[in-house]
C-alpha cells in the first residue's frame, strides 16, 4: 500500500518511476517505525510469557525478601494469626538465650541450672511455640550402634521403630531415634539417660520427654496419654509402690518407657539417677548397694531400674512424691499375658463395629483420634490391664533381646519372635486400615483389601 504523502506528491507519475531522494528517506523512516514497533511488541510478548513460566526471578529461595510490608497494627495482627497456626520452623530469635553461652553442655556430666527460667525464656523468644507447649511430647527410642547380632534382629527394629513413628503420626508428636552412645562408659540399659537429658536441651519446646525401648510397641494406636492425670507429677513410670516399699522387689516398676517432664526437677534427677551408672567410680559400690536393698535383684550390676526403684524408696519426700506409679493401664506391659489375648480382642473390636455404623466408617488417618474417642463409647466395661479385653496400650518384649537374640531362658526364641510377630501385625493392621488394607491373620505379613463396610453390619 502507497502512502498518501507518496502518493499526492507523484499524481501524475507512473507506477513504476524511479523515486527520489525524499521518497527513499519517507520510506526508510515509516518501515523502521513498523520494524521498532513490531520489536517492541515481540519483546512484550516474550517477557509475559516468561513472566508466567518463571514468577520468581530468583536462583534460590528468599526468607528476608519483602514483596509488601503492611502497617504496624497489621503486621502484629498477622504475627498473631501466624502464630496461631502452628510453630514458625523458619524462624530462630536473634536475642541471646542459653544456647549462646559456652558454659552450657549437652553432657550428662555438666550441671544444669535455672532450667525453667531458661525454657520460659526461650518460649518467651519463640512466641510461636507457646501455643500447646503444656501438652508437646517428644518421643525418644533408640538402639545400639553395631548392626543386630541377630539374624532378624534389624528387621525386627525396623518394624519396633515403624510402629513408634505411625504412633507419632497419628498423634502429632515429634520422634528422635539414636543409636550413638553419647557416653562412652554408658551402654546397655543406661545409655537412654544420656540421650534423655541432651533431648531435654535441644527441645525446650517440649513439655514431656517419652522414652520408649527399641523392644517396646505401641498395641492401641488410638489411646492418648492422659495427661491431665500427671499435672501434679514429673515422671510417670509403669509400677506398683507396694512391690518397691512392702516387698522391695526390683520389678515393682519397669523403666523401659517412662515419660519425663522437661523441668529442673527432672534434670537434677536425672543427674543423681546417672551417678549410679559405670562412668562413676561408685559404679560397683552401687551394685552392692542395690543388691542389698532390693534381695531379689537377679544380678550383681547396678541398673537403671534398680536404681529408681532405690530413688522412690529411700528418697520419698526428694523425689518419690512427684513420680506417678501408673498401674491402672497398660502404659508398659508384658508381653507374655499380652500376645495370647490379642485374637480375643480383635473378634471382640470387630463385633463393636457391627454395631455401630459411624465405626466402621472409612476416614482419613488424620482424624484417628475422633473415632478413637467414639470407641471409647462401648470400653466402659473392657476394664484395663490384666484380664481387659481393652487393647493394651503398649506392649513390651522384655527378655527377648531381639537384636542380640540371648533370650531370657525362661521361654524359647520361637515364642517371643511369633509374639513380636503377631503383636507388630494386630499394631499394624490398625495402621493400614487407614490405607484400605489388613494383614488377614496376625502370623501373616501378606496384606489383603479391606471391604467397604468391613466387619460388616450385624443386621
Amino acid at each position: 500500500m502507497v502512502s498518501p504523502e507518496f502518493s499526492s506528491a507523484h499524481s501524475g507519475a507512473s507506477p513504476m518511476a524511479k523515486p527520489t531522494l525524499r521518497s527513499k528517506v519517507s520510506v526508510w523512516i515509516s518501515d523502521g517505525l513498523l520494524f521498532l514497533g513490531g520489536v517492541f511488541i515481540a519483546l512484550l510478548v516474550v517477557w509475559s510469557l516468561f513472566s508466567i513460566a518463571s514468577p520468581n526471578p530468583n536462583p534460590g529461595p528468599d526468607f528476608e525478601r519483602t514483596i509488601f510490608k503492611p502497617p504496624k497494627r497489621e503486621e502484629e495482627a498477622i504475627k498473631c494469626a501466624g502464630s496461631a497456626n502452628g510453630p514458625n520452623l523458619r524462624r530462630d530469635s536473634p536475642e541471646r538465650t542459653f544456647y549462646d553461652d559456652p558454659g552450657e553442655s549437652y553432657s550428662i556430666e555438666k550441671t544444669v541450672k535455672d532450667w525453667d527460667e531458661k525454657r520460659i525464656e526461650w518460649l518467651r523468644k519463640h512466641p510461636s511455640y507457646i501455643n500447646g507447649a503444656r501438652e508437646r511430647i517428644l518421643m525418644l527410642t533408640g538402639s545400639q550402634p553395631s548392626a543386630c547380632k541377630n539374624p532378624i534382629g534389624d528387621h525386627l527394629l525396623l518394624r519396633f521403630f515403624k510402629n513408634k513413628v505411625d504412633y507419632c503420626r497419628i498423634h502429632g508428636y515429634d520422634i528422635f531415634y539414636n543409636n550413638a552412645h553419647l557416653h562412652p562408659k554408658m551402654g546397655s540399659y543406661w545409655a537412654k539417660l544420656p540421650v534423655v537429658r541432651a533431648a531435654m536441651m535441644a527441645h525446650p519446646e517440649a513439655e514431656w520427654i517419652w522414652w520408649v525401648d527399641s523392644d517396646a510397641l505401641f498395641t492401641d494406636m488410638e489411646f492418648k496419654l492422659p495427661l491431665e492425670r500427671y499435672k501434679g507429677n514429673n515422671l510417670v513410670v509403669h509400677g506398683w509402690a507396694h512391690l518397691i516399699h512392702e516387698e522391695h522387689s526390683w520389678t515393682g516398676l519397669n523403666a523401659g518407657v517412662f515419660l519425663i517432664r522437661n523441668c529442673q526437677w527432672s534434670m537434677d534427677f536425672i543427674d543423681v539417677w546417672a551417678k549410679m551408672g559405670p562412668q562413676t567410680p561408685d559404679y560397683e559400690k552401687w551394685g552392692g548397694v542395690l543388691r542389698s536393698t532390693f534381695p531379689d535383684k537377679a544380678f550383681p550390676e547396678s541398673d537403671d531400674q534398680t536404681g529408681l526403684a532405690y530413688l522412690i524408696y529411700k528418697e520419698k519426700e526428694r523425689w518419690a512424691d512427684r513420680i506417678y506409679l501408673e498401674s491402672e493401664y497398660y502404659f508398659e506391659g508384658y508381653w507374655e499375658e499380652i500376645v495370647k489375648t490379642l485374637d480375643n480382642i480383635t473378634e471382640r473390636y470387630a463385633e463393636i463395629e457391627r454395631t455401630d455404623a459411624k465405626l466402621r466408617r472409612r476416614h482419613a488417618e488424620k482424624v484417628s483420634e475422633q473415632y478413637g474417642a467414639f470407641r471409647e463409647e462401648h470400653l466402659g466395661e473392657a476394664g484395663y490391664g490384666k484380664g481387659s479385653w481393652r487393647r493394651p496400650f503398649i506392649t513390651h518384649f522384655t527378655g527377648c533381646q531381639p537384636c542380640s537374640g540371648n533370650h531370657n531362658q525362661m521361654y524359647s526364641g520361637q515364642s517371643c519372635w511369633d509374639g513380636m510377630r503377631k503383636a507388630l501385625n494386630f499394631a499394624d493392621n490398625q495402621v493400614l486400615r487407614k490405607y484400605g488394607f489388613m494383614h488377614p491373620h496376625l502370623l501373616d505379613s501378606s496384606v489383603s483389601d479391606v471391604p467397604f463396610d468391613y466387619p460388616g453390619s450385624r443386621d
